[in-house]
């Protein structure tokens, strides 16, 4: 009883005390002791504790072995439930072994129509599903089928969700025909049985009797929703009829029912509730001091203000995100926590209205108050339940566009099942004003616009907010040519120009999404197809341009620019050639439609590619916008003590600005959600910028839940504005700081000291910056001196770089791409390259200028000097000059053994490739390059094999303006002679790396995948430099732990080729604290020398 009313704990409870019994009475060795394990397992299975049920199983399937032997139904029954929970797990091979035993059994020991083969058949069908095996899968379900109508049960319940997966089989096989037929048959059940519990409904008086004596499963929490209605109603009668208040009295009984089984839907709607989504976040990007924030407000149609100040941290209490949600359909502005609740209407309305169709479906179903609490019982149930059909994947990286729920998706009310979360729940139900109408259903979309800060000092900043599902209005400052140099409103001129700051943008923008879907639009009657994400072109200045021709000569001009710069890019860019005039002192009539008649072409323009975003297709699951609004709804103080503790008081303990997905996980259990698919949920609420969510921190990853507190934090750390207060030494942290690009602790101390952070915050902060390439610690040889942090983003453009007159200086080798892979490298990835490079050759005397970097390698003597160069990374090496011909000879010997040997450009070459896999996922796996400098025409031209001549520095010319062969000092300082360049750089036949046999790498790989733990995944593949995407997909993989490893040590081994050193799987797994298995590996390496 206790477990078909969802109390678990007290199930299990019963259980355990007839295990008690059972034991004193029958022993160890008994089929009731057997049968109790089994009850035990399978309240564990619905709680969700699938190892656990898996033991009290196997405990029931030895019993049940040993007394009745391998060829009984019991046994036969303790394997279903073990492929159910193997099922449930994800183990599919185990389940459907456990299946094919149940199997077995049955078919020798039952009749061929004998339901529970129907059961079994069932399960292996939802098994292949799950495994995207449809053909297969429908083969099953056929079995299932044609047993239950040989069985006379082709009118039940159970039938027709056979129908009804094999719908889904087939719409997944593209077979819409055959799925509306089964779809079909499936409808036509539940009219037959809806029309069986017509004619069987009991009378007004059954109901009445049924309400007033049948006992409540969860009294303690509903009856108060159904109590206050009915005494209060009734207590005001005026009793001037009998027969009238018989009727108002059954009217009210009715009602209170109603509002019951309206509680009890919104129950089942947690489970499995879901509606279409139905908001996209559209961000205003662009340069900065371009306008973006005027053209914001003319759009959603609101006043202008003379000289806005540019969107930044101004002072704490300012806004750093302007948010507005804007309603598609008519212009109009709306809160977001409403249309949460309005969608959780819609689903629990929606549910409602089909549980009180459901309760036509069985012939013995009756009208009362126990078939509202769930008290049901037909003539046919599975003993065990079938899990859904996984619809889609549930991996959703911070860009994908599925986020169908899958098999994990799928929670039940909390696997702790107490007392408190169904107070929660209620709690819930009731802050949310969930209650019967007749409200309409809402179907409009929705926009949650974004005024994103343009400064270049803020670009580092951006990567972790943007999504790949979000669309991006792309302004610019269309009185300026591009290459003017952006301009402050005070007309300073910056470093940058427009066009590489428009570079900068979109390929954050479009580079870095993992989004590579396509969609087709229809805008003014042609229908096109682009790439996501969509960025639509928007012009502003339009008061500067006084000829609209000109106006659109000069937006076309921006266009051709940005077309022949950025070529890849073309089929994600809508150009609108729309020119807001927002000028503030300008409010004349003929000003004022014009703006109208932009902002509606504007939002015509949107409202097209809304419609048409696979993003806004996707069905969200209701616990998702559940979870959102607890993440989100401010704690307000409550007259009810009791409901103030069990639902606000679980929040204002719980949420914090900072958590981690265990934190959120505890949280929604806390709630009564149990909830698998939080990487999913997360990852959708990141795309909306309900919360930042960051994958990559710590090993599981970190959600902030204040979107505008973490953008404060990060930009007070490196905007560096003037120390106008403080003492000297912190003016002299901060000139430091702008001087060479380090910060030191007390520097972040002062700087955050106005958010009133404990340290564990501030070390969470300080990681997610770190994951991102915002800064990187300097780690210092003494423990005792203080903690620095390289920043680049803080330096000033007037430093002056390094002198070099006192230095031998090589020529320039260059990095990069061949412009049709790559056409630019943003300043964030140069960046992140220099953190990279210098966790990799860790000291404190790197010295940090405008795009500029210089690094001291110590063991040699020299310099290496890293700088950004257009669209290339420029390489240079240095060391001192010397009077004494000796020493200088010795140095210069040092010097070009390290460049010829350990190869410090190989690293950055490595570490630069690794960082455009992984942070521009569009352009994961382009071939990077080393480049020089023609002697002839100046431009670059990769170095190949088939361009370099056999003489030692001859190489021909790419260029086909040029193509000519000219002499390359770069050769000569940093290539060995005819070494094969497209092989690492190694000199053939001068390797001094050492040489392994391929039997070593696979018995080492055997062994750390037999020996390391699954959740150990993703620290090895970051430890050994798989970019993540590559991990992730690993990860999601429907294999074992064991292939999964072996899987992600094959790829480091192929991308790291002849450099593939196994001693630095050893290294890394002692810096996991794998010692035994790094101890085990170290063996195997020695023993095969």
């Amino acid at each position: 009883v206790y477990d078909g009313q969802g109390k678990y704990d007290e199930a299990v409870s019963m259980y355990e005390k007839s295990l008690e019994i059972n034991l004193l009475e029958f022993g160890n060795n008994h089929p009731s002791v057997a049968n109790t394990y089994n009850n035990i397992g399978f309240v564990q299975d619905h709680q969700g504790k699938y190892d656990d049920a898996v033991s009290m199983y196997k405990k029931s399937l030895d019993i049940n072995l040993s007394a009745l032997g391998d060829n009984h139904p019991s046994v036969a029954n303790t394997y279903n439930n073990l492929g159910l929970v193997y099922n449930h797990q994800g183990k599919y091979d185990d389940a459907i072994s456990m299946y094919q035993k149940a199997l077995n059994i049955n078919c020798s020991v039952l009749s061929n129509n004998h339901p529970n083969l129907a059961e079994t058949y069932e399960g292996i069908g939802v098994v292949n599903a799950n495994q995207d095996k449809y053909k297969k899968a429908i083969s099953f379900y056929k079995k299932a089928v044609s047993i239950l109508i040989d069985a006379h049960l082709q009118n039940h319940p159970d039938l027709a969700r056979i129908y009804d997966l094999m719908a889904l089989c087939y719409d997944k096989l593209n077979q819409h025909d055959d799925a509306a037929a089964m779809r079909q048959k499936s409808n036509d059940i539940h009219r037959s049985l809806q029309q069986v519990s017509t004619n069987n409904r009991t009378s007004t008086n059954d109901v009445k009797q049924s309400t007033a004596t049948a006992p409540l499963d969860e009294a303690s929490t509903e009856k108060d929703l159904t109590k206050d209605l009915s005494d209060q109603q009734m207590e005001s009668q005026q009793i001037s009829n009998p027969s009238d208040y018989h009727s108002d009295t059954q009217q009210i009984h009715d009602q209170a029912l109603a509002k019951k089984q309206y509680f009890k839907a919104y129950k089942q709607a947690l489970r499995q509730g879901s509606c279409k989504n139905r908001l996209i976040r559209a961000m205003f990007t662009g340069p900065e001091y371009v306008g973006k924030s005027s053209i914001m407000r003319v759009f959603t149609q609101q006043k202008l203000v003379n000289l806005q100040d540019p969107t930044q941290v101004v002072d704490q209490s300012d806004k750093m995100v302007d948010l507005k949600v804007y309603k598609i359909e008519d212009r109009t502005m709306h809160d977001v926590d409403q249309i949460w609740k309005n969608n959780l209407h819609a689903i629990v309305q929606e549910e409602y209205q089909d549980q009180i169709r459901s309760q036509q479906e069985s012939p013995v179903l009756k009208l009362t108050q126990d078939s509202i609490d769930g008290n049901l019982s037909v003539n046919y149930k599975p003993q065990s339940r079938i899990k859904r059909l996984k619809l889609a994947s549930e991996s959703h990286s911070n860009n994908t566009t599925t986020l169908t729920p899958s098999a994990t998706d799928i929670p039940t009310i909390s696997p702790t099942d107490n007392n408190s979360s169904l107070q929660c729940c209620r709690d819930l139900f009731q802050k949310f004003g969930l209650s019967l109408s007749n409200k309409t259903k809402d179907d409009s979309q929705y926009a949650k616009l974004w005024d994103f800060g343009g400064q270049s000092i803020y670009h580092v900043t951006h990567q972790p907010f943007l999504s790949g599902n979000s669309m991006y209005f792309f302004v610019f400052n269309i009185k300026q040519s591009i290459d003017d140099r952006v301009q402050t409103r005070d007309g300073e001129s910056l470093n940058s120009t427009y066009l590489q700051s428009m570079q900068e943008w979109l390929t954050s923008i479009i580079g870095g999404s993992t989004n590579q879907n396509t969609m087709t639009v229809t805008i003014d009657k042609d229908e096109v197809k682009y790439s996501l994400p969509i960025v639509i072109l928007v012009a502003s200045h339009g008061d500067y341009i006084t000829d609209k021709e000109k106006g659109i000569d000069q937006f076309i001009k921006f266009e051709k620019a940005i077309t022949t710069k950025m070529q890849c890019y073309k089929s994600n860019i809508y150009s609108s050639r729309i020119i807001f005039n927002c000028n503030p002192q300008d409010n004349s009539s003929d000003t004022l439609a014009e703006r109208k008649e932009c902002s509606l072409r504007l939002h015509k323009i949107m409202k097209s590619f809304v419609q048409s975003s696979p993003f806004m297709n996707n069905p969200i699951p209701m616990r998702w916008y559940v979870i959102a609004t607890i993440l989100h709804t401010p704690i307000e103080s409550s007259n009810d003590e009791v409901r103030a503790s069990s639902t606000d008081g679980i929040r204002a303990k719980r949420i914090q600005k900072i958590m981690t997905i265990q934190q959120v996980q505890s949280l929604t259990k806390d709630y009564g959600l149990f909830e698998d698919g939080l990487v999913a949920m997360l990852s959708y609420l990141h795309d909306l910028g309900e919360i930042i969510f960051f994958p990559k921190a710590n090993e599981c990853g970190i959600i902030v839940t204040d979107v505008d507190w973490l953008l404060r934090i990060f930009r007070a750390i490196i905007q560096l504005q003037d120390c106008l207060s403080g003492s000297l030494e912190i003016k002299d942290l901060y000139e430091k700081a702008r001087v060479t690009g380090k910060i030191s602790t007390k520097y972040i101390d002062h700087v955050l000291a106005p958010y009133k952070l404990n340290d564990e915050t501030k070390k969470c902060i300080i990681t997610m910056m770190e994951t991102y390439d915002i800064l990187c610690t300097i780690k210092s040889d003494s423990e005792e001196d203080e903690c620095y942090y390289f920043v680049p983003y803080l330096l000033r453009s007037d430093v002056q770089n390094f002198d070099l007159t006192k230095y031998h200086v090589s020529e320039k080798l260059y990095i990069g791409y061949e412009h049709s892979d790559i056409p630019y490298i943003p300043n964030g990835i140069y960046y992140c390259l220099l953190s990279s490079c210098l966790k990799e050759w860790n000291n404190i005397k790197v010295e940090l200028y405008y795009q500029w970097a210089k690094f001291y390698l110590a063991p040699s003597y020299h310099y290496i000097i890293i700088a950004k160069d257009n669209s290339h990374i420029a390489l240079q090496y240095c060391y001192r000059k010397s009077d004494n011909p000796k020493y200088a000879s010795l140095v210069k010997s040092t010097v070009q053994k390290s460049i010829y040997q350990d190869r410090p450009q190989d690293i950055v070459k490595q570490k630069l490739s690794s960082l455009i896999n992984d942070r521009m996922p569009r352009f994961k796996g382009s071939t990077i390059h080393y480049f020089i400098q023609c002697n002839v025409c100046n431009m670059l031209t990769a170095i190949k094999n088939d361009n370099k001549l056999q003489a030692k520095n001859l190489i021909l010319c790419q260029n086909k303006s040029c193509e000519l062969i000219f002499e390359s000092q770069a050769i000569n300082d940093w290539m060995y002679p005819n070494e094969e360049y497209e092989n690492g750089g190694q000199k053939e036949g001068t390797s001094e790396l050492p040489t392994y046999k391929e039997d070593l790498y696979q018995d080492i790989f055997d062994i750390v995948a037999d020996k390391l733990d699954h959740n150990s995944l993703l620290r090895l593949g970051t430890k050994l430099e798989i970019p993540e995407n590559d991990v992730t997909e690993i990860r999601d993989k429907n294999t074992n732990s064991y292939d999964k490893i072996h899987q992600i040590l094959t790829l480091w081994r192929e991308k790291a080729g002849q450099y593939a050193d196994p001693n630095k799987i050893v290294t890394n797994l002692e810096n996991m604290n794998k010692n035994r298995i790094a101890d085990e590996v170290r063996a195997k390496i020695h023993s095969s020398k």
